[in-house]
């Protein structure tokens, strides 16, 4: 069997839900051989909301679903019975190509997609929510109670600096994310 990898169009905001419905009616259908894997691809992010730290998964393709199968032989009777359980799935559309048939993508690109999704996992990005010139509160230190603007955002760091006016001149100070609140 030759598999490959292909993305699949479907209803954006239910991929998780659509794919769990996916993988089991391929089961009950008896061709999951033939479509061994339907997948989300996703990165996990660190986000920081009402002072709470979350980790979130963040879709790489909102509306499409990452498959593998082998559809090589699309008069193969077992191929035929998984396109026709994956299009009777609702929510899911078709795939992406031209003409109605499948188009693989290549398998460096499956092999950053997959980087992408474990790299995420063991060492999740950090999202701030914050842009520069954005206007600050900053909550917690010595400048606490202070208002401010964004001057610079460090994401790989969770830093941010703010540039506060003191005694009438602007002070920059290097700020955790975490420590300031927008207003």
């Amino acid at each position: 069997m030759a598999f490959k990898w292909y993305f699949l169009r479907c209803q954006s905001g239910r991929e998780k839900r659509i794919r769990d419905n996916a993988i089991h009616r391929l089961k009950i259908a008896g061709v999951d051989s033939v479509v061994p894997q339907v997948l989300m691809p996703f990165k996990i992010v660190t986000d920081m909301k009402k002072g709470k730290k979350r980790n979130i998964e963040e879709k790489l393709y909102p509306g499409y679903l990452l498959v593998q199968a082998d559809l090589e032989n699309p008069e193969d009777p077992t191929v035929i019975k998984a396109r026709t359980t994956l299009r009777g799935i609702d929510g899911l559309r078709d795939f992406i190509g031209s003409g109605g048939e499948p188009t693989s993508i290549s398998e460096t690109e499956v092999a950053e997609i997959l980087a992408l999704m474990t790299d995420s996992e063991t060492r999740p990005q950090v999202t701030i929510g914050l842009e520069k010139g954005d206007r600050v509160k900053i909550n917690t230190g010595p400048f606490d109670g202070f208002d401010g603007a964004v001057d610079e955002i460090n994401a790989e760091k969770g830093t941010v600096r703010v540039v506060v006016t003191i005694f009438g001149r602007p002070t920059p100070v290097d700020l955790k994310y975490w420590e300031v609140d927008s207003v």
